[in-house]
């Protein structure tokens, strides 16, 4: 029953992730977080940002991973196959469609019409995971500076979000290793 709940969870994201990457994530934290609660939304947000940090398509790593943590090495497979199948037969099946069509002004209104629908849930999930840090031990100001200072360093000085996510991971894992928090919290 878990396979099957692997492949129907990914094969729903590879069916109505249209748009790309971006577009699919909110969908896996959907089905991951809260229909099937493989996980948290904070261990899918630090997921999300490894991910992010790798080449590669984020769906097909997000099913890798996720698979794999669920259903061992056939969970990977499944997660996989249920990304991409139906990402190859809806392409075929729509780009000869498309190609018909290509210059009818519906076809052009239904790409124009994916972008503010893809932004909009990508900062619904954003402000869910700006609202967890304030509440978290991290405070609103660092959560502010943060989020301030990374906007800054990717619009103003062009850095690639990949590289700020990993600087952000590994200050904290840093911070999670210093010998001051050892001392702080010798229960660890």
């Amino acid at each position: 029953m878990k396979q099957a709940d692997i492949f129907m969870a990914f094969f729903r994201v590879g069916i109505l992730g249209y748009g790309g990457g971006p577009s699919s994530i909110p969908l896996v934290k959907k089905e991951v977080v809260e229909k099937y609660k493989w996980m948290e939304a904070d261990e899918f947000g630090d997921i999300l940002a490894l991910a992010n940090a790798l080449p590669g398509p984020i769906a097909t790593k997000l099913a890798g991973y996720i698979g794999y943590r669920v259903g061992g090495i056939w969970g990977l497979f499944n997660g996989l196959l249920a990304t991409m199948v139906p990402t190859i037969l809806l392409m075929i099946l729509l780009l000869n469609v498309l190609n018909s069509y290509k210059d009818q002004p519906w076809v052009k209104g239904m790409a124009a019409a994916v972008v503010p629908v893809v932004a909009v849930m990508l900062l619904t999930m954003t402000w869910e995971f700006i609202k967890k840090s304030m509440n978290s031990s991290l405070g609103r100001f660092w959560t502010f500076v943060l989020v301030a200072a990374s906007l800054v360093l990717m619009q103003a000085v062009n850095i690639h979000p990949a590289i700020i996510i990993f600087a952000l991971l590994l200050g904290a894992l840093l911070k999670r290793n210093s010998p001051a928090e050892e001392k702080e919290n010798p229960t660890s």
